[in-house]
């Protein structure tokens, strides 16, 4: 294909609401370095990241959930944004150029990245950067990816949309099951079970052969027993304690400390998101006494993610996509998104490239 020289994209150009995402038609196309492959982006997920991201949420001065719109300085994932930034953490496209010197996919593959990408130093040995954070994303025609955080998905029997829907929340729970030791007969417990992480969890526990009890709205409960769920807990009723040996938590907030009640001794709490709130309270006698281990998981070492992906190619995993829409409709999305509405994911899809 002719590379245009401009390409359509919403720009992030502060910290803020959804008036912080401005749309152009005039970005300039990315030109790879060496190291980097330009991919044609087909489409992209809508996360929690990349609204947390806008809002500044990670900002240790916010104490809110994230439904309260909270906003922060130095609020990315490693503090302060470089504005504007094109955000975007999921993503399936196809690579349409590679930098100088570059060896990578061949021209035409079908790749995804997952959105934490391992960056390890002496100093920092879990040290990662976050696509759409660190550097520019998916929610544009074009964007440059480092090819080492490549995966070709071109076997897989699902579409660019389904794969576009996997990256975050798939990678996000295959790394949170990895970490807590979640394997064939354990008992899971997953919190948010609706949405994108906790189902893919759900699916994923499921995969491992693990019995899974998920926690999620009860207007939501038959979508999570299709993914494989073996019993649904409806969001705020009582949890069973002494019955779990891994939790799988995206939510926090005031029901943290029942989550841990729920495990077993010498079980495991996994956790890379809190969506109810950020500041939890805890008896620490229930986790030293009943030898709790505790999981924050957002380094994700590189095999767990490549596992995830030859689950991919052989089609043993599929995502739930709500609904689509066109990049520009991208507040609505993210309205969509905060409004718990639909089960699992929502995408966006960037306009074509005029040939």
């Amino acid at each position: 294909m002719k590379m245009p020289e401009r390409m359509s994209g919403i720009l992030l150009v502060a910290h803020g609401g959804p008036e912080a995402l401005v749309w152009s038609d005039t970005i300039a196309v990315p030109r790879p370095p060496t190291g980097e492959a330009l991919i044609r982006i087909a489409a992209a997920g809508v996360n929690n990241t990349d609204i947390n991201t806008r809002t500044g949420w990670y900002s240790s001065d916010v104490s809110g959930p994230t439904q309260e719109g909270q906003s922060a300085e130095n609020g990315g994932w490693a503090g302060a944004l470089e504005f504007p930034r094109i955000q975007g953490a999921d993503l399936c496209g196809y690579v349409v150029a590679l930098g100088g010197g570059t060896s990578g996919p061949a021209l035409g593959t079908r790749v995804i990245c997952p959105t934490n990408q391992a960056r390890p130093t002496a100093d920092n040995p879990v040290g990662f950067v976050a696509i759409g954070s660190e550097y520019d994303g998916a929610f544009a025609q074009f964007c440059c990816v480092p090819v080492d955080q490549l995966y070709d998905v071109t076997a897989s029997p699902l579409s660019d949309i389904e794969l576009a829907a996997m990256p975050c929340a798939f990678g996000t729970a295959a790394n949170l099951l990895s970490r807590a030791g979640a394997s064939a007969g354990s008992r899971v417990l997953v919190t948010g079970a609706s949405g994108g992480v906790g189902l893919a969890a759900v699916a994923l526990a499921k995969a491992l052969g693990a019995k899974v009890t998920a926690i999620c709205a009860a207007s939501k409960a038959v979508a999570v027993g299709q993914a494989g769920a073996e019993a649904t807990i409806a969001r705020g009723e009582p949890l069973p304690k002494d019955s779990f040996d891994a939790v799988i938590d995206v939510v926090g907030g005031p029901g943290w400390m029942a989550l841990i009640d729920s495990l077993r001794p010498g079980g495991h709490y996994a956790v890379s998101g809190a969506i109810a709130g950020p500041i939890v309270e805890a008896d620490l006698r229930r986790i030293y006494l009943r030898d709790i281990t505790l999981h924050g998981c957002t380094y994700q070492p590189p095999e767990v993610f490549a596992a995830l992906v030859d689950m991919i190619n052989a089609g043993q995993v599929r995502p739930l996509v709500s609904k689509t829409y066109p990049l520009r409709e991208i507040g609505a999305a993210q309205a969509d998104f905060m409004s718990k509405t639909y089960p699992g994911k929502l995408v966006l899809i960037p306009p074509e490239i005029p040939q």
